[in-house]
C-alpha cells in the first residue's frame, strides 16, 4: 500500500499511534481497545518503538514487531507502519530491523532520531550508528526505497532547536532526503500549527502535513507529555481541566469537547489527515470520529 496515495484522495486520512505495552494485561487491553478503534476504518496504523530511549534494543523491536504482525494477521486490509528510532542502534541494527519489518509486511517507517536515555542532552549516538533522523532518512531511502518515509515535524519547534525557522529547515532535508509525509508532533493551538504550516510551505517542503492529536483524558498525564515535548497547553483548556482536577469524568468530558472543536477546525482548514495519538486506548478518539462524522 502506498501510504502517500491515501493523501491525494478527497477523504482526510485518519490514523491511529499505538505503542507496544509491557505486559500481558496491557497487550490484552491494546487488543480489545483496537477492535473499537478500527470502527474508524483508519487509513493505516503506526507502532511506536523504544519510546523514552530506556528500552533495551532487542526488546524494543520484538514488542513493537509483535503489535504490528498482530495487526497484520487479524486486519490485513489496514497498512501497518513502523516507528525506528536511532538511539541505542548501529547501522547494522536499523538495516536488519528494516528487512523483518519487509518481511512482516511494513508498508512504511516513521524514522525518527528518538529520545537519548535518561533524556540526557546533547544526544550521543552509539558507535556506528546515526546522530540525526536524516541519516536514517537516507538509509531507508537507498536500501528499501519500497518503503514510505515519514518523518516529525514540530509546530512549536524540537525542544533542542535554537529556533523554529531552524527546525523547519532541519525538517526540509529530512524531506528533501525521501521523507514524503509530516506527521507533527501533538499541540493543541491550531495557530500554531497554521504557522508551522506556512512556513513550511515557505522552506517549499511539498508533502503532506499532518497534525498529530493528543485527546486530552487525564489533567496530569497531559501536563507530564507536553513538558517532554515542548507543546503547550492553551489557558483556556488548562482552565477548564483545572475545574476538573478530582474528577476523571469531567477532565474526560472537557478533553474531548476541546479536541473535537480543534479537529474540526482543522479539518475545515484543509487538513489531509489527522494523526491521533490514543495512548492504546479508544474512547476518546471515537468520540471525537463520532462526533465529526469521520
Amino acid at each position: 500500500m502506498n501510504l502517500v496515495s491515501l493523501y491525494q484522495q478527497q477523504k482526510p486520512v485518519i490514523s491511529f499511534e499505538l505503542f507496544p505495552p509491557k505486559t500481558w494485561q496491557g497487550l490484552a487491553d491494546l487488543y480489545e481497545h483496537f477492535r473499537e478503534l478500527i470502527k474508524c476504518k483508519p487509513g493505516y496504523v503506526t507502532c511506536t518503538y523504544g519510546a523514552g530511549g530506556n528500552t533495551p534494543l532487542e526488546e524494543a523491536q520484538k514488542r513493537t514487531l509483535d503489535v504490528l504482525r498482530w495487526i497484520h494477521k487479524d486486519y490485513p486490509n489496514i497498512p501497518i507502519v513502523s516507528h525506528l528510532t536511532c538511539v541505542n542502534a548501529t547501522k547494522t541494527d536499523l538495516l536488519t530491523y528494516l528487512y523483518k519489518s519487509k518481511e512482516l509486511p511494513v508498508s512504511g517507517i516513521v524514522a525518527l532520531r528518538g529520545d537519548a536515555p535518561g533524556n540526557v542532552r546533547p544526544f550521543v549516538p552509539t558507535p556506528g550508528g546515526f546522530r540525526y533522523a536524516v541519516e536514517l532518512v537516507h538509509l531507508i531511502k537507498s536500501e528499501f526505497p519500497e518503503f514510505n518515509i515519514l518523518v516529525g515535524g514540530y509546530p512549536e519547534k524540537h525542544p533542542e532547536a535554537p529556533s523554529l525557522e531552524e527546525d523547519i529547515q532541519h525538517l526540509k532535508e529530512k524531506v528533501d532526503s525521501g521523507g514524503e509525509v509530516v506527521l507533527t508532533q501533538l499541540f493543541y493551538d491550531n495557530k500554531a500549527f497554521y504557522r508551522f504550516r506556512d512556513l513550511c510551505e515557505k522552506a517549499k517542503i511539498n508533502v503532506p502535513i499532518v497534525p498529530g492529536i493528543l485527546p486530552v483524558t487525564n489533567l496530569a498525564q497531559v501536563r507530564k507529555i507536553t513538558s517532554l515535548c515542548g507543546a503547550q497547553l492553551t489557558t483556556t483548556l488548562l482552565e477548564r481541566l483545572e475545574k476538573h482536577e478530582k474528577d476523571d469524568e469531567g477532565q474526560f468530558a472537557v478533553g474531548v469537547y476541546y479536541v473535537t472543536q480543534q479537529v474540526e477546525e482543522l479539518l475545515q482548514q484543509g487538513v489531509p489527515g489527522v494523526h491521533f495519538y490514543v495512548l492504546n486506548k479508544s474512547r476518546a478518539a471515537l468520540h471525537i470520529c463520532r462526533a465529526l462524522t469521520l
